[in-house]
């Protein structure tokens, strides 16, 4: 998707969360992070050859995702309004 233009009127919930990127950013994020959690959270159960129950597996790289979706949606927004009010 094209870059988010901040100096153009307020942008959208979908232009915040899917523009500059910011899928392709979770996504590596929450691979990294869940898989470190997972670890963390489920490796005694891993290492004796049990699966932990798949929707505890899904929510923990779930959450990295969200988060970092989040985070990257709340800076956009945060300098679309610095730069709009500096436009003003």
């Amino acid at each position: 998707m094209p870059p988010l233009e901040l100096n153009s009127k307020k942008p959208s919930l979908i232009q915040l969360i899917f523009y500059d990127g910011t899928p392709k950013k979770a996504l590596i994020t929450a691979l990294i992070v869940g898989s470190l959690l997972t670890m963390i959270n489920h490796g005694d159960l891993i290492l004796k050859g049990e699966l932990p129950l798949l929707w505890k597996i899904l929510l923990t790289y779930c959450t990295p995702y969200c988060v970092t979706t989040w985070g990257a949606a709340t800076g956009k927004f945060s300098q679309w309004k610095k730069i709009d009010y500096q436009l003003k």
